[in-house]
């Protein structure tokens, strides 16, 4: 081809030189939506899924891929998918088990508040019907099982805000003899403390922005399952849209690095944290499986890590209004007042006014949420200044 002219040099040139021999130690952003081949045939054969390769970031993207086979790996599975956001990634994994008008899902009562949302305002329209169980009941959630033999099991390993603890187990093995799925949201509890799937989960649910990330800067989501699920998960991001861009595959994977450390600080922290409050006369009840006054607790040192029970804790002021528990928030100056957890600042939280406000207050009271009841997410700060900081905010 003859010289070009400024127009045309200025879209292709330094984009269409030799590919290099060397291998990044980290591996970049593939911003490109579109990849190019020597020939057409083999174009073709990509699309065909004869070979693998990358077309269209739809389908697929590098720096994505990396970031799902990173997670894959911790969670011991055989594929994952990431998404826009950890919502997303929930209705896809619904999407992918096969729900269909006249199915039934299964749910744990205390899910997170967007999810039980998802459920009655998505999910219910399509005669998708959700019933909600005591997920720490086991025997009736057992019995339910088997009565309603439904399409999923749908349960968090540490639920949103009690930190109630199922028996995943159990109740895995029950599902399955009635053909069910077990979906399991492992936000809270991550890798580092168990991995779902090793316990008779099917597919694995996690917001990426959360711990997995864990510096507040990425919103996605992930679900890790067996290869025959992970592809129905795969087709459902194909058709459906909702796909992790490369910046932020990339910035979760970078933080995925440091995760496991982070996980540990967490932990440490959150358990002093807990022990602290549960001394303090302005707290009533305090919920974290590290404690032997949670319901759970032998539950959680059996499935979880040896001494490592999670980053998040929820408490009750005294008295348990919300007036009270807001007046503690305002007075908070190192631990900050945020709709999200996972992260490396210290976040507060009113889950009455926040994660569940979609419920109604009776059906708050009748789970166990209060207004009185604030969600702490433990950050990686020195822990004595996280106690200084609710020292001074409980008037103590």
């Amino acid at each position: 081809m003859e010289k070009a002219s400024i127009f045309t040099q200025a879209v292709h040139a330094g984009e269409r030189g030799p590919r290099p021999d060397f291998t990044p130690a980290v591996m970049p952003i593939h911003n490109s939506v579109v990849y190019l081949y020597d020939d057409v045939e083999t174009l073709h054969r990509i699309l065909a899924n004869e070979r693998p390769g990358y077309v269209y970031s739809r389908y697929g993207n590098p720096t994505t891929a990396a970031l799902e086979e990173a997670v894959a790996v911790l969670e011991e599975g055989e594929g994952a998918v990431a998404f826009a956001s950890g919502m997303a990634a929930i209705h896809a994994a619904l999407l992918a088990v096969g729900l269909r008008p006249g199915d039934t899902v299964l749910a744990a009562r205390d899910l997170y508040g967007v999810t039980i949302a998802l459920l009655r305002e998505v999910l219910s329209p399509m005669e998708v019907r959700t019933r909600f169980i005591d997920i720490a009941r086991t025997e009736e959630a057992v019995a339910v099982l088997e009565e309603e033999r439904p399409r999923v099991l749908l349960l968090e390993t540490m639920s949103n805000p009690l930190l109630v603890v199922p028996d995943l187990p159990v109740l895995a093995e029950a599902a399955h003899r009635v053909g069910a799925l077990v979906l399991v949201d492992n936000t809270f509890a991550t890798p580092y403390l168990l991995r779902p799937l090793a316990y008779g989960a099917d597919l694995v649910v996690h917001s990426l922005t959360k711990f997995l990330a864990g510096h507040d800067d990425v919103l996605g989501g992930i679900v890790v399952g067996r290869k025959a699920l992970v592809e129905r998960l795969r087709r459902v991001a194909q058709v459906a849209g909702a796909v992790l861009g490369p910046n932020e595959a990339w910035l979760a994977h970078r933080g995925l690095k440091t995760f496991a450390v982070r996980m540990r600080q967490h932990c440490e922290s959150a358990l002093e944290v807990a022990r602290w409050l549960e001394a303090h006369p302005r707290i009533g009840r305090v919920f974290y499986p590290g404690l032997p006054s949670h319901p759970q607790h032998a539950i959680a040192s059996r499935l979880f890590r040896p001494g490592a029970y999670g980053g998040v804790i929820s408490f009750e002021v005294v008295p348990p209004t919300a007036d009270t528990a807001l007046d503690v928030v305002d007075r908070l100056r190192l631990v900050l007042p945020g709709t999200t957890l996972g992260c490396i600042h210290s976040l507060i939280l009113h889950p009455a006014r926040a994660s569940h406000r979609s419920l109604s207050p009776e059906e708050r009271a009748a789970w166990g949420i209060s207004d009185g009841l604030l969600r702490l997410s433990v950050g990686i700060e020195e822990v004595q200044d996280i106690l200084m900081d609710l020292a001074q905010a409980l008037g103590a």
